[in-house]
């Protein structure tokens, strides 16, 4: 999704859920994808049947950004302090959840964990508590799933003092993409194999050749070296799926160094047609289940409705799912890290009206 938007302007049968749902068995029964790409070395697409067999997903835009329901918003490292994370995984396990896409930098690079690679370009935009981690463990415990959401901040002028410090506006662009890739391959060593999957948003900020181009600096000559940042998202642990957000709808690749479809999408008008889309990536959906400015930023209002009813959810929900294509549900959320009861009273009931509900049997190892 678009950092400088503030809104929108447009089963199988008698086979255990457990068996498949495994983020790190990656290498047991994989579909191997060999494929050469750009004139680089050959890149196999890691395996995506765990993927494949989740129902859905929440992913939320909890940031820097983020504001209480009423009241002054906390600075952002007393926010990451206070955010009540046992009470967040018990709405994702009452949503009947399978997974969880979490959002560790957007608009402004600040960072709910420690990281050493962003501390020596500009020290202040981290935090002592590691969010990132603590929660990928309590999911765990209930063998959810963490997708990690990641944005570089160089869009337009939403951060202007990182776009200076990590090196954006600098001539050398080769430094620039050196310090993105570094940030990545730090959480990567940190957390192995508790981050399951990378979705990397905001490429159309690097790379023009996209269908979208917000490209705010001078990259005249330079190519942004995709394939090492993939290389680097799979530090740690190499089984580690990588995608890169082409925009709402779209499925262009930057690179064919990637494992499955970003899917951000505006509404639920295009289910999937298959496990696999046209481009070849496995199918994974991502959208607003109520507030479309993805991160809830107004102060002293309440998250907005559901923008569906439950028979609509439902119906998309299991076509998606019929092709092996889970489907992921942005739910605002309040600083302290409340989301949307309206929306959660929804997926609960969605997750009963599915066929083969299993909630709790989902095991990362």
């Amino acid at each position: 999704m678009r950092v400088s938007d503030k809104r929108w302007r447009q089963p199988s049968g008698g086979i255990s859920r457990r068996a498949f749902i495994r983020c790190a068995v990656a290498g047991v029964g994989m579909r191997a994808v060999p494929l050469l790409a750009e004139g680089k070395a050959a890149y196999t697409r890691a395996n995506t049947d765990w993927l494949a067999k989740l129902r859905y997903g929440i992913g939320v835009h909890w940031t820097a950004q983020s504001v209480p329901r009423q009241g002054a918003p906390l600075p952002f490292q007393e926010a990451v302090d206070a955010f009540d994370l046992k009470a967040f995984v018990e709405q994702v396990r009452f949503a009947r959840a399978d997974y969880v896409l979490f959002t560790a930098t957007h608009a402004l690079q600040k960072h709910p964990a420690p990281n050493h690679a962003i501390d020596a370009l500009l020290p202040g935009r981290t935090c002592k508590r590691d969010l990132i981690g603590e929660l990928a463990d309590a999911l765990a415990e209930h063998h959810l799933p963490l997708i990690v959401y990641w944005n570089h901040s160089c869009n337009g002028k939403s951060d202007p003092e990182w776009r200076k410090a990590s090196g954006y506006d600098g001539k050398d662009k080769g430094l620039f993409a050196d310090n993105v890739v570094e940030i990545i391959g730090w959480m990567g060593r940190r957390y192995g194999k508790r981050i399951c999957a990378w979705w990397f948003d905001s490429p159309y900020s690097l790379d023009p050749s996209g269908p979208h181009n917000s490209v705010t600096t001078d990259m005249t000559g330079f190519r942004f070296p995709w394939e090492r940042l993939t290389a680097a998202a799979k530090t740690g642990f190499p089984n580690r799926l990588v995608t890169y957000n082409a925009g709402v709808d779209q499925t262009y690749l930057y690179t064919s160094h990637q494992d499955y479809w970003a899917g951000e999408m505006n509404d639920l008008k295009h289910p999937a047609l298959g496990r696999y889309h046209s481009n070849g990536l496995q199918w994974f959906g991502w959208t607003c289940l109520d507030d479309q400015s993805w991160v809830h930023s107004r102060p002293d209002t309440e998250i907005a409705l559901p923008l569906y009813g439950g028979d609509e959810l439902a119906a998309y929900v299991r076509t998606c799912n019929a092709h092996q294509a889970p489907m992921t549900f942005n739910l605002g959320i309040y600083q302290g890290g409340v989301m949307s009861q309206a929306s959660l009273d929804l997926l609960h009931r969605l997750g009963g009206a599915l066929s083969g509900a299993g909630h709790g049997e989902v095991k990362p190892q």
